[in-house]
């Protein structure tokens, strides 16, 4: 959510953005009701206070011990007199309650229609986001390693899976439909490992480790910007108006909603390890193989929220891109950095860097981390604010970042470590976490 008078000074921007996000916005329709809206307030505010004076001055004239009252008789006013301004006083009040009951309830209907029109409008691009209609046009800033020569024929991650017996699609399928698997044995051990390294790089670098719901009220996915634009993708448990999250992100951001925080408390670190939900709505026949696009995975997410300082947010987004740039380079797997387009942005990202990591299978990089910033858009719709020294209340700004994603991270994994024979090589950060072993062999 953006600042009202921003977008009434900036209309034109806000149109330009909705365009390039391909979010669909009215703005004219914003700006008129918002009009309308403040319209309205200063309308009703005025009528109220005219009916709060008429009230005090009605209790002086009817009180004879009251200043006015003696004023009133000093003046030459009789009882009579006092007693006819008090009831024209009145009637007059009593005119001006319809016009009052008519501005509520149409105050009401306005804001109504000017609270879900506000949750369609998009952050604008920073400068230097450029411009695009789809992932397609995503700009490379850098590549880092080297991809994998194979002298044998490579194979995929769910024949080496299958094969190792530590991936089973075909029962996870069985258990919940499309999109499902199984890891076991050393699956699952190798997908703990990496999900337990990237906690403890994070918990090194001063961020504070949190267990969160993943079951979350409305609000919650409004506020961060998950409602109502990508409620599709969202599942729902509509009995208890609740939602399964997509990450961590959501109650992390949620944390300190409707607070005020003070400005010495910031930067707030977070990285919070969760379960994920997605239903992939319209990805129907898109990467159906294996374990790139499912519905359940695990993921370690960060989260930065911080002053209202776009160059801090800047320097937040740079570093929390690194920490995750760093767990790759302590698996040792090829990876490329992407400057998001406007095309390929969300509703609420100022900018956005992915990190793509080789996947022997797709012939290519596949995204395995996003790093967002956001600026004041999601705190604006949690109410998530700081008081600086001055006693001045400000917005926040947030961010986030993936740390590691699991299985997708997997597939890289798998696929640049394997030998000829099938075995897979454990990366050597893994090994502590898988009590030192070497290599993953079939049974």
């Amino acid at each position: 959510m953006l600042d009202p008078k921003f977008i009434r000074e900036n209309a034109d921007l806000i149109r330009r953005a909705a365009k390039a996000k391909r979010v669909p916005c009215d703005v004219d329709r914003i700006v008129a009701v918002d009009a309308r809206r403040r319209e309205v307030q200063v309308e009703l505010d005025a009528l109220r206070s005219k009916v709060r004076e008429g009230g005090e001055m009605m209790g002086l004239l009817r009180n004879p011990k009251s200043p006015a009252h003696k004023q009133a008789i000093s003046a030459g006013k009789t009882e009579a007199d006092i007693k006819t301004l008090a009831d024209q006083t009145q009637a007059e009040l009593t005119d001006l309650k319809p016009r009052i009951k008519a501005l509520e309830e149409e105050e009401q209907r306005v804001a109504v229609e000017f609270d879900a029109l506000m949750l369609t409008v998009p952050q604008p691009a920073d400068p230097d986001v450029p411009d695009g209609k789809d992932d397609t046009e995503n700009v490379e800033i850098k590549r880092v390693g080297e991809v994998r020569r194979f002298d044998f024929e490579p194979k995929d991650h769910v024949t080496l899976g299958t094969q190792l017996g530590i991936l089973d699609i075909e029962r996870g399928v069985k258990l919940a439909g499309s999109r499902n698997y199984v890891l076991k044995g050393d699956g699952a051990l190798l997908h703990q490992a990496v999900l337990r390294l990237a906690q403890d790089m994070m918990i090194a670098r001063a961020f504070v480790p949190m267990t969160v719901p993943v079951l979350v009220r409305e609000e919650v996915m409004v506020g961060t910007g998950y409602f109502p634009a990508g409620r599709d993708q969202a599942y729902l448990c509509e009995r208890d108006a609740m939602s399964l999250v997509g990450t961590a992100e959501v109650p992390v951001t949620a944390y300190y909603s409707d607070e005020i925080l003070a400005e010495s408390e910031l930067p707030k670190k977070f990285v919070a390890q969760s379960t994920c939900f997605r239903r992939e709505a319209g990805a129907a026949g898109k990467d159906t193989h294996g374990l790139y696009r499912i519905h359940l995975f695990e993921k370690v997410e960060q989260v930065v929220i911080c002053r209202n300082d776009a160059a801090e947010s800047k320097r937040w987004h740079a570093e929390i891109l690194k920490n995750a740039e760093d767990v790759l380079a302590a698996l040792k797997l090829p990876y490329r950095v992407v400057n998001v387009c406007t095309g390929d942005l969300g509703q609420g990202q100022a900018q956005k860097f992915d990190i793509e990591t080789w996947m022997p299978s797709r012939g290519g990089y596949g995204e395995t981390h996003s790093a967002s910033r956001f600026y004041e858009f999601q705190a604006r719709r949690l109410k998530l604010r700081y008081r600086d020294g001055a006693k001045k209340i400000h917005y926040c700004h947030t961010l986030n970042n993936t740390v590691i994603a699991s299985p997708r991270i997997l597939i890289p994994i798998l696929e640049l470590y394997q030998h000829a024979d099938g075995a897979v090589t454990i990366p050597e950060a893994l090994r502590p976490y898988m009590g030192g072993r070497e290599r993953i062999e079939r049974a």
